[in-house]
């Protein structure tokens, strides 16, 4: 199997770190690494199989010295900056930003689910949204089954979605709510997250709905290939540390049969059923946190509609929702010989 080089750009942020990691686990074949980042992150030392590695401020002639594989995770502005530069100069760009997910030019890829999109990528491609990329496992099982007409989402998603200064709007509410202080600023989110659920992930549109909302019913539309499937969404932000939870209600063009559904999904790779709910069996947040896996339970028939089915899905957002995602893709190019 060929070595390749392989670039990190954004080493510093959350995702960055992880990237780190989920490289850790997985063993590629790289004969380089090297890590970017902005100039005030620029000379950190982070750690990488047993080597430390002193991070680089990303400039436009970052990528001269020849890298087969840039990991993005630093923003959709940088991402549309410097990504073409790096894909010009032979670079493919695995970008976890906003920034290209929708280019009908640019594949949007969950390796169990779409890979064969990957083949005609030009120079770039995207990692979706973190709550999209979960929800893709299930459905495609579903999909290549049944058929699905439509598809209703409602989420849950840990403050580390929202970056380290959502984390510290969790953590720093328990600590005040421990100390019994009612005041504590605020560096995300606009109201507490302690103790409440905020319908506000990111900006509101003129439809109502927020881009989140409008991320999922794009997404899922691009990586399945159907645009016929009706979809909505409600994208809510929780007091979890880590790990998205969401509700999926789909409403399949096929009669289905509950356990025909549960071993196809328990056959899907990188998909976990936890479905026992006799035994309070099912997926939990605390459980999918730390791992590569999305995780499926709960699942049961919505009799108020024709071929409905009810699902309860879960994956660590950081880690699946992001890196792992990302780095799954170049393992997947570098196994199947496309770099």
């Amino acid at each position: 199997m060929k070595e390749v080089r392989i670039a990190v750009v954004g080493a510093t942020g959350m995702v960055g770190r992880t990237f780190l990691k989920v490289l850790e686990e997985y063993q590629l074949p790289v004969s380089k690494y090297k890590l970017f980042a902005s100039a005030r992150s620029a000379g950190t030392k982070l750690p990488l199989l047993g080597k430390e590695y002193t991070v680089e401020e990303l400039t436009e002639q970052s990528f001269d010295e020849g890298f087969d594989i840039a990991l993005f995770s630093a923003g959709a502005s940088i991402s549309k900056k410097f990504a073409p530069i790096a894909a010009a100069k032979g670079c493919v760009v695995i970008d976890n930003s906003s920034q290209w997910r929708m280019d009908k030019d640019v594949p949007l890829v969950v390796p169990e689910v779409n890979p064969q999109d990957i083949a005609w990528h030009h120079g770039i491609i995207a990692n979706p949204n973190c709550s999209t990329i979960q929800a893709m496992l299930p459905l495609k099982v579903l999909q290549d089954l049944y058929g699905i007409k439509r598809i209703v989402y409602s989420t849950y998603q840990a403050v580390s979605g929202a970056g380290v200064k959502g984390w510290n709007d969790l953590e720093h509410g328990a600590k005040a709510f421990a100390e019994g202080k009612e005041d504590y600023p605020l560096e995300k989110f606009p109201y507490p997250i302690f103790s409440n659920c905020i319908p506000h992930i990111d900006v509101f549109l003129e439809d109502g709905y927020t881009k989140e909302e409008h991320k999922m019913m794009d997404e899922t539309h691009k990586i399945l290939g159907d645009d016929s499937i009706r979809i909505t969404a409600t994208t809510v932000r929780v007091p979890v540390f880590n790990g998205h939870s969401e509700s999926i209600n789909v409403e399949l063009k096929k009669p289905y049969q509950l356990e025909e559904v549960r071993e196809a999904m328990s056959q899907m790779e990188g998909l976990g059923v936890r479905d026992d709910v006799a035994h309070d069996v099912y997926p939990l947040a605390s459980e999918a946190s730390g791992h590569n896996e999305v995780y499926v339970g709960r699942l049961r028939r919505d009799d108020s509609v024709e071929n409905g089915l009810n699902m309860w899905c879960v994956a660590d957002n950081i880690r699946k929702g992001a890196a792992a995602n990302a780095v799954q893709i170049a393992k997947y190019m570098i196994e199947h010989e496309m770099i």
